[in-house]
């Protein structure tokens, strides 16, 4: 029996939908309010969802 992983464009899709549905949340917009300007500016897209995702997981394993 063999188990198919998903072709790595359909991870990146679901990724790209996934951030942008994040990204659009009003959490994720609170939460990148009070990032710094530096911050913001270092941090593109990606890194801002992931960072946002770790420290909302920190805080719910808390």
């Amino acid at each position: 029996m063999s188990i198919s992983s998903p072709a790595p464009a359909n991870d990146t899709s679901v990724w790209t939908s996934l951030k942008q549905a994040i990204s659009a949340s009003s959490g994720f917009q609170h939460w990148a309010s009070q990032l710094s300007p530096p911050e913001q500016a270092d941090l593109n897209l990606d890194e801002r969802v992931q960072r946002y995702l770790r420290e909302t997981l920190e805080t719910l394993a808390y």
